[in-house]
Protein backbone atom coordinates (compact mmCIF):
# COMPACT_ATOMS: atom_id res chain seq x y z
CA UNK A 1 0.00 0.00 0.00
CA UNK A 2 2.56 2.51 -1.19
CA UNK A 3 1.69 6.18 -1.42
CA UNK A 4 2.69 8.62 -4.13
CA UNK A 5 5.74 10.67 -3.24
CA UNK A 6 5.43 14.39 -3.69
CA UNK A 7 1.64 14.55 -3.42
CA UNK A 8 -0.14 16.30 -0.58
CA UNK A 9 -0.69 14.30 2.65
CA UNK A 10 -4.48 14.06 2.22
CA UNK A 11 -4.07 12.47 -1.21
CA UNK A 12 -1.43 10.07 0.04
CA UNK A 13 -3.63 9.10 3.01
CA UNK A 14 -6.47 8.27 0.64
CA UNK A 15 -4.15 6.27 -1.58
CA UNK A 16 -3.04 4.30 1.44
CA UNK A 17 -6.57 3.67 2.72
CA UNK A 18 -8.09 2.69 -0.63
CA UNK A 19 -6.73 -0.89 -0.70
CA UNK A 20 -7.75 -1.40 2.94
CA UNK A 21 -11.30 -0.42 2.02
CA UNK A 22 -11.13 -2.81 -0.93
CA UNK A 23 -10.24 -5.60 1.49
CA UNK A 24 -13.17 -4.62 3.67
CA UNK A 25 -15.47 -4.91 0.66
CA UNK A 26 -14.03 -8.32 -0.22
CA UNK A 27 -14.59 -9.48 3.37
CA UNK A 28 -18.20 -8.32 3.07
CA UNK A 29 -18.60 -10.37 -0.12
CA UNK A 30 -17.19 -13.48 1.54
CA UNK A 31 -19.56 -13.05 4.48
CA UNK A 32 -22.58 -12.57 2.21
CA UNK A 33 -21.66 -15.66 0.24
CA UNK A 34 -21.21 -17.69 3.44
CA UNK A 35 -24.64 -16.80 4.78
CA UNK A 36 -26.55 -17.26 1.52
CA UNK A 37 -25.16 -19.76 -0.99
CA UNK A 38 -21.84 -21.24 0.15
CA UNK A 39 -21.82 -25.06 0.43
CA UNK A 40 -21.67 -26.19 4.07
CA UNK A 41 -18.35 -27.98 3.54
CA UNK A 42 -16.65 -24.68 2.75
CA UNK A 43 -16.92 -23.20 6.25
CA UNK A 44 -13.43 -24.10 7.44
CA UNK A 45 -11.78 -22.72 4.31
CA UNK A 46 -13.93 -19.59 4.43
CA UNK A 47 -12.94 -19.00 8.04
CA UNK A 48 -9.26 -19.04 7.10
CA UNK A 49 -9.89 -16.70 4.16
CA UNK A 50 -11.72 -14.22 6.36
CA UNK A 51 -9.02 -14.45 9.02
CA UNK A 52 -6.37 -13.65 6.40
CA UNK A 53 -8.28 -10.59 5.24
CA UNK A 54 -8.85 -9.44 8.80
CA UNK A 55 -5.14 -9.79 9.60
CA UNK A 56 -4.16 -7.82 6.49
CA UNK A 57 -6.58 -5.02 7.37
CA UNK A 58 -5.31 -4.99 10.95
CA UNK A 59 -1.70 -4.80 9.77
CA UNK A 60 -2.60 -1.91 7.50
CA UNK A 61 -4.28 0.03 10.30
CA UNK A 62 -1.38 -0.50 12.72
CA UNK A 63 1.51 0.23 10.33
CA UNK A 64 3.82 3.12 11.38
CA UNK A 65 3.44 4.71 7.95
CA UNK A 66 -0.22 5.38 8.67
CA UNK A 67 0.64 7.22 11.87
CA UNK A 68 3.19 9.28 9.94
CA UNK A 69 0.60 10.20 7.32
CA UNK A 70 -1.90 11.25 9.98
CA UNK A 71 0.68 13.36 11.80
CA UNK A 72 1.68 15.00 8.54
CA UNK A 73 -1.94 15.77 7.68
CA UNK A 74 -2.59 17.24 11.12
CA UNK A 75 0.53 19.40 10.83
CA UNK A 76 -0.72 20.70 7.48
CA UNK A 77 -3.86 22.04 9.16
CA UNK A 78 -6.44 19.74 7.58
CA UNK A 79 -10.04 20.89 7.48
CA UNK A 80 -13.38 19.73 6.05
CA UNK A 81 -13.43 16.14 4.84
CA UNK A 82 -9.68 15.82 5.35
CA UNK A 83 -9.99 16.66 9.04
CA UNK A 84 -12.94 14.27 9.44
CA UNK A 85 -10.97 11.52 7.71
CA UNK A 86 -7.95 12.06 9.95
CA UNK A 87 -10.19 11.95 13.03
CA UNK A 88 -11.89 8.72 12.02
CA UNK A 89 -8.75 6.94 10.84
CA UNK A 90 -6.82 7.91 13.96
CA UNK A 91 -9.64 6.55 16.10
CA UNK A 92 -9.66 3.23 14.23
CA UNK A 93 -5.87 3.00 14.20
CA UNK A 94 -5.56 3.74 17.91
CA UNK A 95 -8.04 0.96 18.66
CA UNK A 96 -6.36 -1.47 16.28
CA UNK A 97 -2.94 -0.94 17.87
CA UNK A 98 -4.29 -2.06 21.22
CA UNK A 99 -5.35 -5.48 19.89
CA UNK A 100 -2.70 -8.11 19.05
CA UNK A 101 -2.90 -9.47 15.50
CA UNK A 102 -3.15 -12.99 16.90
CA UNK A 103 -6.30 -12.04 18.80
CA UNK A 104 -7.84 -10.41 15.72
CA UNK A 105 -7.26 -13.59 13.75
CA UNK A 106 -8.60 -15.76 16.58
CA UNK A 107 -11.77 -13.69 16.79
CA UNK A 108 -12.42 -14.12 13.08
CA UNK A 109 -11.77 -17.86 13.08
CA UNK A 110 -13.97 -18.39 16.13
CA UNK A 111 -16.73 -16.30 14.58
CA UNK A 112 -16.72 -18.28 11.36
CA UNK A 113 -16.78 -21.62 13.21
CA UNK A 114 -19.44 -20.32 15.56
CA UNK A 115 -21.78 -19.33 12.74
CA UNK A 116 -21.62 -22.80 11.23
CA UNK A 117 -22.24 -24.40 14.63
CA UNK A 118 -25.14 -22.02 15.36
CA UNK A 119 -26.99 -22.88 12.15
CA UNK A 120 -26.87 -26.58 13.01
CA UNK A 121 -27.63 -26.11 16.71
CA UNK A 122 -30.58 -23.82 16.01
CA UNK A 123 -32.06 -26.27 13.55
CA UNK A 124 -31.65 -29.17 16.01
CA UNK A 125 -32.65 -27.13 19.10
CA UNK A 126 -29.37 -28.23 20.67
CA UNK A 127 -27.77 -25.56 22.84
CA UNK A 128 -25.24 -28.07 24.19
CA UNK A 129 -23.78 -28.46 20.69
CA UNK A 130 -23.35 -24.70 20.42
CA UNK A 131 -22.04 -24.24 23.96
CA UNK A 132 -18.28 -24.71 23.35
CA UNK A 133 -18.34 -22.26 20.44
CA UNK A 134 -20.20 -19.65 22.47
CA UNK A 135 -17.85 -20.14 25.42
CA UNK A 136 -14.93 -19.52 23.07
CA UNK A 137 -16.52 -16.34 21.73
CA UNK A 138 -17.25 -15.02 25.21
CA UNK A 139 -13.69 -15.73 26.34
CA UNK A 140 -12.32 -13.90 23.31
CA UNK A 141 -14.68 -10.96 23.90
CA UNK A 142 -13.32 -10.64 27.44
CA UNK A 143 -9.76 -10.81 26.12
CA UNK A 144 -10.58 -8.13 23.53
CA UNK A 145 -12.21 -5.84 26.11
CA UNK A 146 -9.15 -6.19 28.34
CA UNK A 147 -7.06 -4.52 25.62
CA UNK A 148 -8.72 -1.18 26.39
CA UNK A 149 -8.60 1.22 29.31
CA UNK A 150 -12.34 1.52 29.96
CA UNK A 151 -14.57 2.03 32.98
CA UNK A 152 -16.22 -1.35 32.41
CA UNK A 153 -15.46 -4.12 29.90
CA UNK A 154 -18.67 -3.73 27.94
CA UNK A 155 -17.68 -0.16 26.99
CA UNK A 156 -15.00 -1.54 24.68
CA UNK A 157 -17.45 -3.81 22.88
CA UNK A 158 -20.20 -1.20 22.58
CA UNK A 159 -17.77 1.35 21.13
CA UNK A 160 -17.16 -0.85 18.08
CA UNK A 161 -20.76 -0.31 17.02
CA UNK A 162 -21.70 2.98 18.70
CA UNK A 163 -18.57 5.14 18.88
CA UNK A 164 -18.39 7.31 21.97
CA UNK A 165 -21.37 5.81 23.74
CA UNK A 166 -20.85 4.26 27.18
CA UNK A 167 -22.61 1.35 28.80
CA UNK A 168 -23.88 3.75 31.47
CA UNK A 169 -25.53 5.86 28.72
CA UNK A 170 -27.38 2.82 27.42
CA UNK A 171 -28.46 1.84 30.92
CA UNK A 172 -30.00 5.28 31.41
CA UNK A 173 -32.00 5.06 28.19
CA UNK A 174 -33.02 1.46 28.78
CA UNK A 175 -34.13 2.32 32.32
CA UNK A 176 -36.84 4.48 30.74
CA UNK A 177 -37.93 1.59 28.55
CA UNK A 178 -37.85 -0.90 31.41
CA UNK A 179 -39.99 1.40 33.56
CA UNK A 180 -42.72 2.23 31.03
CA UNK A 181 -42.78 -0.32 28.24
CA UNK A 182 -44.16 -3.45 29.98
CA UNK A 183 -47.37 -1.60 30.90
CA UNK A 184 -47.63 -0.07 27.43
CA UNK A 185 -47.16 -3.48 25.83
CA UNK A 186 -49.95 -4.87 27.99
CA UNK A 187 -52.31 -1.99 27.21
CA UNK A 188 -51.57 -2.11 23.47
CA UNK A 189 -52.03 -5.87 23.36
CA UNK A 190 -55.51 -5.53 24.86
CA UNK A 191 -56.53 -3.15 22.04
CA UNK A 192 -54.81 -4.95 19.19
CA UNK A 193 -56.49 -6.39 16.14
CA UNK A 194 -56.54 -10.14 15.50
CA UNK A 195 -53.40 -11.68 14.07
CA UNK A 196 -53.17 -12.24 10.34
CA UNK A 197 -53.69 -15.92 9.68
CA UNK A 198 -51.97 -17.91 6.97
CA UNK A 199 -50.93 -19.97 5.31
CA UNK A 200 -49.29 -17.40 3.08
CA UNK A 201 -47.92 -19.19 0.00
CA UNK A 202 -44.24 -18.53 -0.41
CA UNK A 203 -44.53 -17.99 -4.17
CA UNK A 204 -47.06 -15.24 -3.44
CA UNK A 205 -44.75 -13.70 -0.86
CA UNK A 206 -41.90 -13.65 -3.36
CA UNK A 207 -44.06 -11.79 -5.85
CA UNK A 208 -45.17 -9.37 -3.14
CA UNK A 209 -41.58 -8.71 -2.04
CA UNK A 210 -40.66 -7.87 -5.63
CA UNK A 211 -43.58 -5.44 -5.85
CA UNK A 212 -42.72 -3.72 -2.55
CA UNK A 213 -39.03 -3.36 -3.33
CA UNK A 214 -39.67 -1.96 -6.79
CA UNK A 215 -42.07 0.56 -5.25
CA UNK A 216 -39.56 1.93 -2.75
CA UNK A 217 -36.53 2.17 -5.04
CA UNK A 218 -34.90 -1.25 -5.46
CA UNK A 219 -33.51 -1.80 -8.95
CA UNK A 220 -31.70 -4.85 -10.28
CA UNK A 221 -28.86 -2.80 -11.74
CA UNK A 222 -27.41 -2.09 -8.32
CA UNK A 223 -29.39 -4.22 -5.84
CA UNK A 224 -29.53 -7.94 -5.14
CA UNK A 225 -32.04 -9.88 -3.02
CA UNK A 226 -31.01 -13.14 -1.39
CA UNK A 227 -32.31 -15.54 1.23
CA UNK A 228 -30.66 -16.10 4.61
CA UNK A 229 -31.45 -17.87 7.87
CA UNK A 230 -31.15 -14.48 9.57
CA UNK A 231 -31.94 -11.51 7.28
CA UNK A 232 -29.16 -8.97 6.85
CA UNK A 233 -27.79 -6.41 4.37
CA UNK A 234 -24.35 -6.02 2.84
CA UNK A 235 -22.81 -3.24 0.75
CA UNK A 236 -19.40 -4.38 -0.55
CA UNK A 237 -18.98 -1.25 -2.68
CA UNK A 238 -20.75 1.47 -4.62
CA UNK A 239 -23.36 0.07 -6.96
CA UNK A 240 -23.43 -3.25 -5.11
CA UNK A 241 -26.20 -3.30 -2.50
CA UNK A 242 -27.25 -6.71 -1.23
CA UNK A 243 -30.15 -7.50 1.08
CA UNK A 244 -31.72 -10.73 2.25
CA UNK A 245 -35.02 -11.92 3.64
CA UNK A 246 -36.53 -15.24 4.66
CA UNK A 247 -39.87 -16.88 3.99
CA UNK A 248 -42.32 -18.88 6.07
CA UNK A 249 -45.90 -19.79 5.19
CA UNK A 250 -46.85 -19.02 8.78
CA UNK A 251 -46.18 -15.26 8.62
CA UNK A 252 -45.55 -12.26 6.40
CA UNK A 253 -42.20 -11.48 8.01
CA UNK A 254 -40.65 -11.47 4.53
CA UNK A 255 -42.51 -8.29 3.59
CA UNK A 256 -41.42 -6.20 6.55
CA UNK A 257 -37.97 -7.78 6.59
CA UNK A 258 -37.25 -6.69 3.03
CA UNK A 259 -38.26 -3.11 3.89
CA UNK A 260 -36.02 -3.24 6.96
CA UNK A 261 -32.96 -4.42 5.05
CA UNK A 262 -33.65 -1.98 2.22
CA UNK A 263 -33.33 0.82 4.78
CA UNK A 264 -29.85 -0.40 5.68
CA UNK A 265 -28.83 -0.74 2.05
CA UNK A 266 -30.22 2.67 1.10
CA UNK A 267 -28.09 4.33 3.78
CA UNK A 268 -24.90 2.95 2.26
CA UNK A 269 -26.08 3.56 -1.31
CA UNK A 270 -26.74 7.27 -0.72
CA UNK A 271 -23.45 8.19 0.98
CA UNK A 272 -21.54 10.91 -0.88
CA UNK A 273 -19.37 9.22 -3.57
CA UNK A 274 -16.53 11.57 -2.57
CA UNK A 275 -16.12 9.40 0.53
CA UNK A 276 -15.69 6.14 -1.39
CA UNK A 277 -12.71 3.95 -0.49
CA UNK A 278 -12.23 5.72 2.84
CA UNK A 279 -13.49 4.90 6.34
CA UNK A 280 -15.83 7.90 6.05
CA UNK A 281 -17.85 6.10 3.38
CA UNK A 282 -20.01 4.12 5.81
CA UNK A 283 -22.89 4.77 8.18
CA UNK A 284 -22.01 6.89 11.20
CA UNK A 285 -22.97 4.21 13.72
CA UNK A 286 -25.07 1.08 14.01
CA UNK A 287 -27.82 2.90 15.92
CA UNK A 288 -28.11 5.40 13.08
CA UNK A 289 -28.03 2.53 10.61
CA UNK A 290 -30.77 0.78 12.52
CA UNK A 291 -32.81 3.98 12.62
CA UNK A 292 -32.96 3.84 8.83
CA UNK A 293 -34.07 0.22 8.65
CA UNK A 294 -36.68 0.71 11.39
CA UNK A 295 -37.97 3.87 9.73
CA UNK A 296 -38.74 1.94 6.53
CA UNK A 297 -40.03 -1.14 8.34
CA UNK A 298 -42.20 0.51 10.99
CA UNK A 299 -43.07 4.05 9.98
CA UNK A 300 -43.42 3.36 6.27
CA UNK A 301 -44.11 -0.38 6.17
CA UNK A 302 -46.75 -0.43 8.89
CA UNK A 303 -48.61 2.67 7.71
CA UNK A 304 -52.06 2.64 6.15
CA UNK A 305 -51.14 5.12 3.35
CA UNK A 306 -48.28 2.92 2.13
CA UNK A 307 -50.43 -0.19 1.93
CA UNK A 308 -53.41 1.67 0.52
CA UNK A 309 -51.29 2.58 -2.49
CA UNK A 310 -49.97 -0.92 -3.12
CA UNK A 311 -53.10 -2.87 -2.14
CA UNK A 312 -54.36 -3.85 -5.64
CA UNK A 313 -50.95 -5.22 -6.59
CA UNK A 314 -50.62 -7.06 -3.27
CA UNK A 315 -53.98 -8.75 -3.75
CA UNK A 316 -52.94 -9.73 -7.26
CA UNK A 317 -49.77 -11.33 -5.85
CA UNK A 318 -51.83 -13.45 -3.45
CA UNK A 319 -54.66 -14.17 -5.87
CA UNK A 320 -57.10 -12.45 -3.53
CA UNK A 321 -57.17 -10.83 -0.11
CA UNK A 322 -53.95 -11.73 1.77
CA UNK A 323 -54.91 -13.57 4.92
CA UNK A 324 -58.52 -13.31 3.80
CA UNK A 325 -58.92 -9.74 5.12
CA UNK A 326 -59.36 -6.36 3.53
CA UNK A 327 -56.97 -3.42 3.65
CA UNK A 328 -57.62 -1.89 7.07
CA UNK A 329 -57.77 -5.21 8.98
CA UNK A 330 -54.59 -6.23 7.14
CA UNK A 331 -52.70 -3.12 8.26
CA UNK A 332 -54.13 -3.46 11.77
CA UNK A 333 -52.87 -7.05 11.78
CA UNK A 334 -49.39 -5.95 10.74
CA UNK A 335 -49.49 -3.50 13.66
CA UNK A 336 -50.74 -6.09 16.12
CA UNK A 337 -49.06 -5.77 19.53
CA UNK A 338 -48.60 -9.14 21.19
CA UNK A 339 -45.51 -10.28 23.09
CA UNK A 340 -43.78 -12.99 21.11
CA UNK A 341 -40.85 -15.32 21.57
CA UNK A 342 -38.92 -14.21 18.49
CA UNK A 343 -37.28 -10.79 18.35
CA UNK A 344 -37.47 -10.33 14.57
CA UNK A 345 -41.19 -11.21 14.61
CA UNK A 346 -41.98 -8.85 17.47
CA UNK A 347 -44.09 -5.72 17.16
CA UNK A 348 -42.43 -2.29 17.49
CA UNK A 349 -43.87 -1.74 20.97
CA UNK A 350 -42.56 -4.90 22.61
CA UNK A 351 -39.42 -5.07 20.45
CA UNK A 352 -37.14 -2.91 22.64
CA UNK A 353 -37.75 -5.17 25.63
CA UNK A 354 -36.16 -8.02 23.67
CA UNK A 355 -33.07 -5.81 23.36
CA UNK A 356 -33.07 -4.84 27.04
CA UNK A 357 -32.87 -8.55 27.85
CA UNK A 358 -29.95 -9.17 25.51
CA UNK A 359 -28.14 -6.10 26.84
CA UNK A 360 -28.46 -7.39 30.40
CA UNK A 361 -27.26 -10.87 29.43
CA UNK A 362 -24.30 -9.64 27.41
CA UNK A 363 -22.99 -7.50 30.24
CA UNK A 364 -23.29 -10.41 32.66
CA UNK A 365 -21.49 -12.76 30.26
CA UNK A 366 -18.62 -10.35 29.69
CA UNK A 367 -18.10 -9.62 33.38
CA UNK A 368 -18.38 -13.29 34.28
CA UNK A 369 -21.43 -12.76 36.47
CA UNK A 370 -23.28 -15.20 34.22
CA UNK A 371 -21.76 -18.49 33.10
CA UNK A 372 -22.46 -19.46 29.49
CA UNK A 373 -23.92 -22.76 30.69
CA UNK A 374 -26.54 -20.80 32.65
CA UNK A 375 -27.53 -18.61 29.72
CA UNK A 376 -30.66 -20.54 28.62
CA UNK A 377 -32.12 -20.32 32.12
CA UNK A 378 -31.31 -16.63 32.42
CA UNK A 379 -32.96 -16.08 29.04
CA UNK A 380 -36.12 -17.79 30.21
CA UNK A 381 -36.19 -15.75 33.41
CA UNK A 382 -35.71 -12.50 31.50
CA UNK A 383 -38.47 -13.24 28.99
CA UNK A 384 -40.82 -14.05 31.83
CA UNK A 385 -39.90 -10.87 33.70
CA UNK A 386 -39.94 -8.39 30.81
CA UNK A 387 -42.57 -9.82 28.47
CA UNK A 388 -44.51 -12.34 30.54
CA UNK A 389 -43.67 -15.17 28.15
CA UNK A 390 -42.61 -18.73 28.90
CA UNK A 391 -39.87 -20.00 26.57
CA UNK A 392 -40.51 -23.63 25.60
CA UNK A 393 -37.32 -24.41 23.68
CA UNK A 394 -33.84 -22.99 23.17
CA UNK A 395 -34.51 -22.74 19.43
CA UNK A 396 -37.23 -20.23 20.28
CA UNK A 397 -35.07 -18.69 22.98
CA UNK A 398 -31.34 -18.32 23.33
CA UNK A 399 -30.54 -19.84 19.93
CA UNK A 400 -32.75 -17.53 17.86
CA UNK A 401 -30.19 -14.80 17.02
CA UNK A 402 -27.03 -15.20 14.96
CA UNK A 403 -25.01 -12.38 16.59
CA UNK A 404 -23.35 -14.25 19.45
CA UNK A 405 -22.27 -17.01 17.07
CA UNK A 406 -19.80 -14.67 15.40
CA UNK A 407 -18.89 -12.76 18.55
CA UNK A 408 -20.85 -9.54 17.94
CA UNK A 409 -21.15 -8.56 21.60
CA UNK A 410 -22.13 -4.90 21.96
CA UNK A 411 -24.26 -4.91 18.81
CA UNK A 412 -27.70 -5.61 20.29
CA UNK A 413 -28.23 -2.28 22.12
CA UNK A 414 -28.06 -0.44 18.79
CA UNK A 415 -31.32 -2.11 17.73
CA UNK A 416 -33.33 -0.40 20.47
CA UNK A 417 -31.35 2.83 20.19
CA UNK A 418 -32.05 2.78 16.46
CA UNK A 419 -35.77 2.27 17.04
CA UNK A 420 -35.78 5.31 19.31
CA UNK A 421 -33.88 7.34 16.70
CA UNK A 422 -36.24 6.20 13.95
CA UNK A 423 -39.15 7.78 15.83
CA UNK A 424 -37.17 11.00 16.29
CA UNK A 425 -36.15 11.20 12.64
CA UNK A 426 -39.61 10.29 11.35
CA UNK A 427 -41.16 13.09 13.40
CA UNK A 428 -38.83 15.58 11.72
CA UNK A 429 -39.43 14.08 8.27
CA UNK A 430 -43.20 14.46 8.65
CA UNK A 431 -42.74 18.12 9.50
CA UNK A 432 -40.35 18.87 6.64
CA UNK A 433 -41.66 16.75 3.72
CA UNK A 434 -44.92 17.94 2.27
CA UNK A 435 -47.78 15.41 2.40
CA UNK A 436 -45.72 12.32 3.17
CA UNK A 437 -48.87 10.20 3.54
CA UNK A 438 -50.20 11.28 0.15
CA UNK A 439 -46.87 10.56 -1.49
CA UNK A 440 -46.67 7.09 0.02
CA UNK A 441 -50.20 6.32 -1.14
CA UNK A 442 -49.29 7.47 -4.65
CA UNK A 443 -46.21 5.24 -4.62
CA UNK A 444 -43.85 8.19 -4.70
CA UNK A 445 -41.12 7.40 -2.19
CA UNK A 446 -38.51 9.53 -3.98
CA UNK A 447 -39.04 12.62 -1.77
CA UNK A 448 -38.46 10.55 1.37
CA UNK A 449 -35.35 8.93 -0.10
CA UNK A 450 -34.03 12.35 -1.11
CA UNK A 451 -34.75 13.86 2.32
CA UNK A 452 -32.94 11.00 4.06
CA UNK A 453 -30.01 11.35 1.67
CA UNK A 454 -29.68 15.04 2.41
CA UNK A 455 -30.21 14.87 6.16
CA UNK A 456 -28.54 11.57 7.10
CA UNK A 457 -27.07 9.37 4.40
CA UNK A 458 -24.74 11.59 2.37
CA UNK A 459 -22.64 12.51 5.39
CA UNK A 460 -21.32 9.01 6.02
CA UNK A 461 -18.97 9.38 8.99
CA UNK A 462 -18.13 13.03 8.36
CA UNK A 463 -19.86 13.83 11.64
CA UNK A 464 -19.64 11.81 14.81
CA UNK A 465 -22.90 10.04 15.72
CA UNK A 466 -24.04 12.46 18.42
CA UNK A 467 -23.33 15.45 16.20
CA UNK A 468 -25.26 13.96 13.30
CA UNK A 469 -28.25 13.14 15.53
CA UNK A 470 -28.35 16.72 16.79
CA UNK A 471 -27.98 18.05 13.26
CA UNK A 472 -30.97 16.03 12.01
CA UNK A 473 -33.32 16.25 14.99
CA UNK A 474 -32.23 19.42 16.78
CA UNK A 475 -31.43 17.52 19.98
CA UNK A 476 -29.61 14.48 21.26
CA UNK A 477 -30.94 10.95 21.58
CA UNK A 478 -34.42 11.30 23.04
CA UNK A 479 -36.79 8.45 23.87
CA UNK A 480 -39.75 10.86 24.00
CA UNK A 481 -41.01 10.48 20.39
CA UNK A 482 -40.73 6.70 20.58
CA UNK A 483 -42.56 6.54 23.91
CA UNK A 484 -45.28 8.76 22.43
CA UNK A 485 -45.52 6.35 19.50
CA UNK A 486 -45.88 3.43 21.92
CA UNK A 487 -48.51 5.29 23.96
CA UNK A 488 -50.45 5.82 20.76
CA UNK A 489 -50.47 2.08 20.14
CA UNK A 490 -51.58 1.53 23.76
CA UNK A 491 -54.47 3.89 23.08
CA UNK A 492 -55.39 2.10 19.86
CA UNK A 493 -53.98 4.73 17.48
CA UNK A 494 -52.08 3.60 14.36
CA UNK A 495 -51.09 7.05 13.08
CA UNK A 496 -47.40 7.79 12.37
Amino acid sequence: MATGAGTDPATRLREYLGPLEDLRGIASLLSFDQETVMPAAGHATRGRQEATLTRLMHEGMTAPVLTDLLDELDAAGADGDDAALAREVRREADKARRVPAELVEALTLAGSAGQEAWVKAREADDFAAFLPFLERNVALAREYAACFDVAEPYDALLDDYEPGMLTADVRDVFAQLRAEMPDLVGAAAERSAPALEGPFPIDAQRRAVDVLLARIGFDEESWLLGIAAHPFSSSPGRGDNRITTRYSEESLESLLSCLHEFGHGLYEAQIDPALDRTPLGHGASMALHESQSRLWEVFVGMSLPFWRGVWPELCECFGGLPGGVDLEPFVAGLNRVAPTLIRVDSDPVSYPLHIVLRFDLEQALVTGDLAVTDLPGAWRDGMRDLLGIEVPTDRLGVLQDVHWSFGAFGYFPTYALGTILAAQIWAVARDEIADVDGQMEAGNLAPLRAWLAEKVHRHGKRMEPGELIRDVTGRGLDAGPYLEFARGRAEGRLGG
